[in-house]
């Protein structure tokens, strides 16, 4: 009997992922106060969470998710199906509900098993998927998982999504068609033309699932996201998010009719066969909601946000980098010079993490920096400094001259 030995393939094929420049470890931080970690026994300010208010050490949240282990439990027991459905996730989805405006929403684990979930319940062998291409990995996988027909189209190409629409009508007259969209792209930080994909996908009469996963309590009026801030929101069949980004918990939602709820429950497999999220984190999500609908608690926090997006970008608008989002993406290439400088930058203080292929496609690895509401002025010169020297050391792009 012959064969690789399990450890002998194992090694190699670490040793090529190394040898590659993109071998991974686990990073592991103690406290952290929304500004900074404690790694290492040193205080690093933080650059690379997607926590964009600060709710997750928010006194209101954390109080909501004591409470709500001390009434029940720190689990869920079982899925949804068997005796998983606790009152806090019923009444996280009627939030979600009221504040996406939409009939209801449903919970999942996360927003990989919301992707998983969803589009293969929806699509079969016989229907269209087009996506764009920066898409995030759980909606690429959610297409492939279900066996459609898939079509790409370049980055934000409204031209390319139109084309591709056409051909799935004049090819596929019969199928169903769905586009798959992000409000807020995870590693760019830019943001979809929704107007006129919506625009669009009428016209052709396709479905559209968007994922707001970086975009509610970013964008749109109390933060509900970037479909409410262009107007679109009641026009998107299928609104995705997650709350443990801005909303300070974990898991995720799909927000829609009641009609595509009642379908999900029976047919979503991610959903079906989980354990339900713990208590705790969908009691945790409705308070950060809470807070954001009332203007009093959430206005401060949002304005605080875009002030610093304001304020960073500014302070590096000479180094070619500026936009529109907390997301602040430093393009570098090589894998290698993205991995030294964010060691560096590690070295003298700041989290900045690397982002890499397969995360981005190979040769536009990165620093994805990323701002909270949290940062304050002092912290955001500070890093805008470091970056600039950084700037020299390491070759980056340095325009300020």
């Amino acid at each position: 009997m012959s064969g690789v030995g399990f450890d002998d393939y194992l090694s190699r094929e670490l040793q090529e992922i190394e040898a590659a420049g993109l071998l991974r470890k686990l990073r592991v931080v103690r406290s952290c106060d929304g500004r900074t970690v404690e790694l290492n026994g040193r205080e690093i300010r933080n650059f690379s969470s997607n926590d964009y208010l600060g709710m997750s050490l928010n006194a209101a949240v954390l109080k909501a998710a004591g409470d709500e282990i001390a009434r029940s439990g720190s689990g869920s027991g079982a899925s949804r199906l068997i005796c998983g459905t606790l009152h806090a996730h019923e009444a996280l989805e009627a939030t979600l509900a009221d504040f996406k405006g939409t009939e209801a929403a449903l919970g999942f684990s996360s927003g990989y098993a919301a992707a998983l979930g969803t589009i293969p319940a929806l699509m079969g062998e016989k229907d269209v998927i087009i996506l764009d291409k920066l898409c995030h990995a759980c909606l690429v996988d959610g297409a492939r998982l279900s066996g459609a027909i898939l079509r790409v189209f370049p980055h934000n190409d409204l031209a390319a999504l139109e084309s591709r629409l056409a051909w799935a009508a004049k090819n596929h007259p019969d199928a169903r068609v769905l586009i798959l969209a992000e409000s807020v792209y995870s590693m760019d930080g830019d943001l979809a033309p929704l107007r006129e994909i919506v625009d669009l996908k009428e016209k052709f009469g396709a479905w559209l699932m968007l994922d707001e996963a970086h975009g509610v309590g970013v964008f749109g009026s109390a933060g509900r996201g970037l479909a409410d801030a262009v107007g679109v929101a009641d026009r998107v069949e299928i609104q995705m998010g997650t709350l443990g980004k801005a909303l300070g918990s974990s898991g995720a939602y799909i927000c829609g009719n009641q009609l595509l709820r009642d379908f999900l429950i029976n047919r979503a497999r991610s959903f079906i066969f989980s354990t339900a999220p713990t208590p705790a984190s969908a009691a945790a999500a409705t308070a950060a909601i809470q807070i954001l609908k009332n203007p009093i608690t959430g206005e401060p926090l949002l304005k605080a946000l875009h002030d610093n997006i304001r304020r960073l970008s500014g302070l590096l608008d000479g180094m070619g980098v500026s936009g529109v989002s907390p997301i602040l993406p430093i393009v570098l290439g090589a894998e290698s010079r993205a991995v030294q400088v964010s060691a560096n930058l590690l070295e003298r203080g700041f989290l900045v993490p690397a982002i890499r292929y397969p995360t981005v496609a190979r040769g536009s690895a990165r620093l994805r920096v990323t701002l909270s509401a949290a940062h304050i002025q002092a912290d955001i010169e500070a890093l805008a400094d470091v970056l600039a020297s950084e700037a020299i050391n390491s070759g980056m792009p340095d325009r300020t001259g």
